[in-house]
């Protein structure tokens, strides 16, 4: 593991992902990403379904900056941590790893804490800070 990423999710790289040029495509990255971030805001009660009176999230922006190329075969693991906190929103960082444990890229997001009925931002309460800080294990501001 990673110093400072407690949460990780893996995924099979599928042949579908390779470009021309026989390598994942930078497309597929972002499908990773998302992958992880839906995993980290459901591991910290934010559901990605629209479930009445359940808080969720909505992405205000995500980048990705790619370090060398992933190959298939094999598994990608996308390690992600909460960068900083706002009133509603916060930062997710990724790392994504191949099998050999070599940084293939690193990704930021953006995400803000939506309710889908009331279609608004909400700002986050205290249980939901408390709940990313002891997975986290450290006080984000």
């Amino acid at each position: 593991m990673f110093p400072g990423y407690n949460t990780h999710i893996i995924l099979k790289i599928d042949w579908s992902e390779l470009d021309l040029f026989g390598h994942v495509n930078n497309v597929a990255f972002f499908k990773y990403i998302q992958a992880a971030r839906v995993n980290y805001c459901e591991s910290i009660g934010l559901t990605s379904i629209n479930e009445k009176n359940k808080l969720s999230f909505i992405v205000v922006s995500t980048n990705c900056t790619f370090k060398i190329p992933l190959q298939y075969p094999g598994s990608v693991k996308i390690y992600s941590k909460t960068e900083w906190i706002k009133n509603s929103s916060f930062q997710l960082a990724h790392l994504i790893v191949d099998d050999k444990e070599n940084v293939v890229a690193e990704s930021l997001d953006t995400v803000v804490v939506f309710d889908y009925d009331k279609k608004s931002k909400v700002n986050m309460s205290n249980e939901l800070k408390k709940t990313i800080e002891t997975l986290e294990n450290r006080v984000l501001s």
